[in-house]
């Protein structure tokens, strides 16, 4: 992560999500977070394809030059891009995972801007995992910014984090492991606690593990899986 604002989120909900996957939506206090709030957002999950604004901070909705509550986060992406990004929103919603984004931002008037996205996931009591929380914020703030609006959106490029292994761990032989592009089969269940990696073996073992390589491809993006921060 190259931007602040994404780092103090990042420490932000590892620190209150504790001993789980992810955090409930009612732990994230605003106050906590006040120094990011101007670039941070929720979206909600509809369906695969859409993924509204709940809540969208005033820096973030003055790069588009309007509000964004409501809207559909899908919207904007370049049309060659959709599918990558689709892909990770259900990484981290289905599989916990956190996600970067680089990308640049265009305007009409042919400005551009180079941005940094982080996505969260959050869960919400009887829900699952339907939230997300992240930010975005430019890595440099060029005078237009705030005046001409971010209308077309291009992924540089697109990192997985799992932030309690390497890579995401299957035990179930029923799981499916996700080809991006592909919902993955696994329905979204109760959040269990982490547990350490050294562990005593069972007396019935596990099926064998299966673990994601280090990147794919999606289209014409690489995909790279990170490991803990």
């Amino acid at each position: 992560m190259k931007h602040g604002a994404s780092r103090i989120l990042f420490e932000y909900w590892d620190e209150i999500r504790a001993e789980r996957p992810a955090p409930e939506r009612g732990d994230i206090q605003p106050s906590a977070i006040k120094s990011v709030l101007g670039d941070t957002f929720i979206l909600e999950l509809s369906n695969t394809d859409t993924f509204r604004f709940r809540l969208a901070g005033t820096r973030l909705c003055s790069l588009f030059c309007r509000e964004l509550k409501g809207r559909n986060f899908l919207d904007g992406w370049q049309k060659k891009d959709q599918q990558a990004v689709s892909a990770m929103l259900s990484a981290i919603t289905q599989d916990g995972a956190a996600a970067v984004i680089s990308f640049t931002g265009a305007t009409e008037m042919g400005q551009s801007v180079d941005l940094e996205l982080l996505l969260l996931p959050i869960r919400v009591q009887g829900e699952g995992c339907t939230r997300i929380l992240g930010c975005m914020a430019p890595l440099k703030r060029p005078f237009w910014l705030g005046v001409q609006a971010i209308n077309k959106q291009s992924v540089n490029s697109l990192r997985l984090i799992w932030p309690d292994e390497d890579s995401p761990l299957f035990t179930d032989e029923n799981d499916y492991v996700p080809h991006f592009g592909t919902p993955a089969h696994r329905s979204v269940g109760p959040m269990e606690p982490r547990t350490s990696r050294t562990h005593q073996t069972p007396a019935n073992p596990a099926p064998k593990l299966m673990q994601l390589p280090g990147s794919r491809q999606v289209g014409h993006l690489r995909v790279v899986d990170g490991g803990k921060i």
